[in-house]
This record gives C-alpha cells, structure tokens and sequence, in this order.
C-alpha cells in the first residue's frame, strides 16, 4: 500500500486540527486490525502506517512509538467497552439479576461482535509491558468496584476469572451459545455475591 500519501483523501474544508484527530482515528483502527489479528509479531510502526494509508511521519504527531499506540488502542476498547456495558445496565430491569446479567451479557457482546477486541484487551496487553500494566490497572478498578458487594477476594476471583472464560469460549474451547455464556456466568456471580454476602 502506498506511503508516501494520502490516497483516496480529502483534506479540503478540514482544520488542522480535526485533520489530526482523523489520522490518529486511522492510526488506532489500523493498530486495531493488526493487533487484533496478526498480533505483535504482526504489528510495526511501518504496518500500521501502511494499513492506514498514511505517510510515516503522521505516526508521529498522535503518538511517541508503538507502546504509545497500542495503550491508546487499549484505553479506546475499554471506553467502548464501558459504555456498552452502562447503556445495557441502564435499560435492565431495576433488580441484581438483571442488572448483573446485562453486565455479562454487554461485555460478552462487545468482544463477539468485533472478537479483534478480545485478542487486544485480553491476549496481546499480556505481550507488552505498557499495555499489560493499563490492563491490570483497569481490572484493579474493576475489583475495587465490585468489591463493596462481593467482598474483595469474590470480586477478584470474578473479575479476572470472566476473562479467562470469555477468551475460552472465543477460542471454542468453552462450547455453548453466546446466549448460555452469559447465563452461566450470570449464575455464577450472583451465586458467588450471595456466598458471600452471608459471611
């Protein structure tokens, strides 16, 4: 793919500074496409440029390096994330199963319908020390979330625990529907808060 420009693209009646925040847009999507598919082994300053058909030096006005692009990557799918799961949670209805089982059930659609997203937030943050770091920083909020209902050994158990199940399941070696995923889990965590609540 060409690099040295822009092809197919129109900058005219664009400020500066939107046309900057389009070519960062670019830049993620690309680090989406290759992260989420070839994985690091894949993912080069040089491929990211190619895929967003953008020249080299536009990487550098959004970001310092690869490390840089790829925690941005990750901050975007958890923004996303979080706002699937709260437009789900706020149409539930106003009671703890259904209310837990639209947590579940948001986030096991977030990463099946784009399943890129899960090999970038669950599988390859675990192959970069920036990333990785973003990534237990997020699960810790989590924690400490869930914590005031569960208690914080349940709500750890819970929160890394639904990852692991959710790429097992992405990978087929959890067999069953979405839909018997989430009901499952859903079980589970409202039988682990209950557990726990009685203590």
């Amino acid at each position: 793919m060409p690099t040295s420009a822009e092809p197919r693209r129109s900058w005219a009646g664009v400020s500066a500074e939107d046309r900057k925040a389009e070519r960062r847009t670019l830049l993620l999507d690309a680090a989406l496409e290759l992260l989420g598919t070839e994985g690091w082994a894949g993912t080069t300053v040089r491929g990211v440029c190619q895929t967003a058909q953008l020249n080299p030096r536009y990487f550098y006005e959004s970001f310092d390096d690869l490390d840089a692009l790829a925690c941005a990557l990750h901050d975007r799918l958890l923004e996303e994330l979080r706002a699937a799961v709260e437009a789900e949670v706020a149409a539930a209805d106003d009671d703890p199963v259904a209310k837990t089982r639209a947590v579940v059930s948001a986030t096991a659609r977030f990463v099946d319908e784009d399943r890129r997203r899960a090999r970038v937030i669950y599988v390859e943050a675990l192959g970069n020390e920036a990333v990785n770091r973003r990534r237990i920083e997020a699960a810790h909020a989590l924690t400490r979330l869930m914590a005031g209902a569960v208690g914080p050994v349940a709500a750890s158990m819970l929160v890394g625990g639904f990852s692991e199940v959710l790429v097992a399941w992405l990978d087929g070696r959890i067999p069953g529907s979405r839909e018997r995923l989430v009901e499952e889990t859903t079980t589970l965590f409202l039988a682990v808060g209950e557990a726990s609540r009685r203590k």
